[in-house]
């Protein structure tokens, strides 16, 4: 047996050298996605807020219009993984939330609530932290707003700004620690 393996090799050995030689396997090297930039987003939401703190009804607290729990808009909580250390580590989690509420007052800022008072710098700035943030972690759809009632325009005007002022104060904290050099 060992003779008529030595002639099948000797036979194969020649064909294999006529082959074209095997073009080498491709290197794939993992291609890192968009990813968020942390000193864009600190710039823009603190602009955010100087700019915020110029209106005056954001400060006045607004009580007494009932409001249904699944309106309310997304808060950053504990379970966020907003926190620092966290960050450092995974970020996805907190940047969804942060997606989230952005959207939500950008959808709030388009609604009829604004119609009589539209405020298109606090839009654009929306708008650029969506957009930065969007790149990472894609598009949320947009939600329309339910009419509301003229009368209420006003005080929900009010709840709006100070809730997105709340917001603003928080996102532009997360931003702040994720742009420093670590």
């Amino acid at each position: 047996m060992a003779p008529l393996h030595r002639l099948h090799l000797c036979l194969c050995l020649p064909l294999l050298l006529l082959l074209p030689p095997a073009a080498p396997a491709p290197v794939t090297t993992p291609v890192p996605g968009p990813r968020t930039d942390w000193a864009a987003c600190k710039n823009i939401s603190r602009e955010l807020l100087q700019r915020m703190a110029t209106l005056k009804e954001p400060h006045q607290r607004v009580q007494g219009i009932p409001e249904d729990p699944k309106n309310w808009p997304p808060r950053i909580r504990c379970s966020d993984a907003c926190d620092p250390s966290t960050l450092d580590t995974n970020n996805t989690r907190c940047l969804r939330r942060i997606l989230q509420g952005l959207q939500h007052y950008r959808d709030l800022l388009g609604s009829d609530i604004f119609t009589t008072r539209p405020l298109p710098w606090l839009e654009s700035a929306l708008d650029q932290l969506l957009g930065l943030v969007q790149q990472e972690h894609g598009r949320l759809p947009r939600h329309t707003m339910a009419p509301s009632e003229a009368w209420a325009h006003p005080l929900l005007q009010r709840l709006a700004l100070q809730r997105l002022q709340s917001f603003a104060t928080v996102i532009s904290r997360i931003f702040t620690h994720s742009a420093s050099p670590r």
